[in-house]
């Protein structure tokens, strides 16, 4: 991923729910397939992937579920507001995913939705496990010190 003071990169819909629900074994940055009308509700920031995932379908990656607003100016050309869309990997990538979700019983989830430093569209996913309760707990706990250690640092 580009450093965040590039003028081009910008965060459009980030998943933050994802790290609380999951554990995420790895991440990977692809492509996604677009309309025009989808690219201009973007640039508007009109999009929400937090209930959204990725599934290996007929050799294929895909994004379902992700909500991208309808462009007004678009008119009849518009496009379908949750249609699946296709997210472009290498063969390799792809078949490490669908291994990963096959044997392992990982689950793909986007992290992130931005424009990188040319311009494109990416959406950063993540190899995840789901998260049982008392890890979830775990994890606020672990957040709750790290806080109050700073805080103590901060004043000592």
């Amino acid at each position: 991923m580009v450093a965040k003071s590039d003028p081009n990169y910008k965060v459009i819909a980030e998943n933050r729910r994802a790290r609380f629900d999951y554990f995420i074994e790895s991440d990977l940055e692809v492509g996604i397939v677009l309309t025009g009308s989808e690219v201009k509700s973007l640039r508007t920031g009109q999009s929400n992937i937090a209930e959204s995932y990725a599934s290996v379908e007929d050799g294929e990656l895909w994004l379902i579920n992700g909500y991208i607003a309808a462009y007004k100016q678009a008119g009849v050309f518009g496009h379908e507001e949750r249609r699946k869309r296709k997210l472009l990997v290498s063969r390799k990538e792809l078949a490490r995913l669908w291994q990963a979700i096959g044997r392992e019983g990982m689950t793909l989830v986007p992290l992130v939705m931005y424009f990188n430093d040319r311009g494109k569209v990416k959406l950063k996913i993540g190899v995840a496990k789901g998260k049982k309760v008392a890890d979830k707990r775990e994890t606020a706990a672990k957040r709750d010190w790290n806080r109050q250690k700073q805080r103590l640092l901060k004043q000592g």
